[in-house]
């Protein structure tokens, strides 16, 4: 009963320990330095990080990547795209560091430069979420799919949100973009920060439509080429099982 408890208590830890990493964070310093030249935002949700960033003075996209994140053993990230390094795709990446009130300090053991992360929102809403694109309307057809290692996610959380389009087990990368957004009364709007395809569209506003049906969000209005879109987004994990 004792190594039950103990057990269920070790779990229900890390589980807290997730969920208090949840929001967006933006990089403020590297090795002490001031982060000035660039911007870089990362989101934890449900299990899972992405991170994207570009030059500050241009908007020209830098990189992108994202996985799963662990804190059984001090805290590790396992990629499922990297744009920077696609070898580092499926290997487990481990880091020291520590979570405090404000910020994130992380620096990879096998060296690489400290990186500080202030925490600059927890909001959440009916979307907070990781969601991976399980169906599209084509010529008025609603089409269905169950994604596999080529998929498009979209995770939200904070006040930010960040899409990527990638293979996993080939390490390939197709796409990332992300920024704001705001979820009410059916209505969401995305005010887009970073786009890896055409850094021209940074500081364009799109809004939709939503709701959920049996757990699932319906997405549906125009899409940033100003073409008519439906899109069913399903919960991440109903695909991909975290090994905890």
């Amino acid at each position: 009963m004792k190594t039950l408890v103990l057990l269920l208590s070790l779990l229900l830890s890390t589980l807290l320990n997730a969920q208090d990493m949840e929001g967006a964070w933006k990089l403020t310093h590297e090795d002490g330095k001031e982060v000035n030249d660039r911007v870089v935002i990362k989101i934890y949700q449900d299990g899972y990080f992405a991170f994207i960033s570009k030059e500050a003075e241009t908007n020209e996209f830098l990189a992108a990547g994202g996985g799963e994140f662990f804190l059984d053993n001090g805290y590790s990230e396992v990629y499922d795209f990297h744009t920077e390094d696609s070898t580092l795709v499926g290997q487990e990446v481990t880091f020291t560091g520590y979570h405090r009130y404000d910020g994130l300090v992380l620096q990879e053991i096998a060296g690489g430069p400290e990186k500080t992360w202030k925490r600059i929102s927890t909001d959440k809403d009916d979307l907070s979420g990781n969601w991976v694109i399980t169906g599209r309307q084509r010529n008025g057809e609603l089409q269905r799919s169950t994604p596999g290692a080529r998929r498009t996610i979209k995770i939200l959380s904070g006040d930010r949100f960040q899409w990527a389009a990638f293979n996993s087990d080939t390490g390939e990368f197709y796409g990332s973009g992300g920024g704001t957004y705001s979820a009410e009364d059916g209505k969401y709007t995305e005010n887009i920060e970073f786009f890896s395809r055409d850094n021209s569209r940074v500081g364009a506003e799109l809004q939709f439509d939503y709701k959920i049906e049996d757990g699932e969000w319906h997405h549906s209005g125009k899409s940033s080429k100003g073409e008519p879109l439906y899109e069913i987004w399903t919960p991440y994990r109903e695909f991909y099982k975290r090994d905890d």
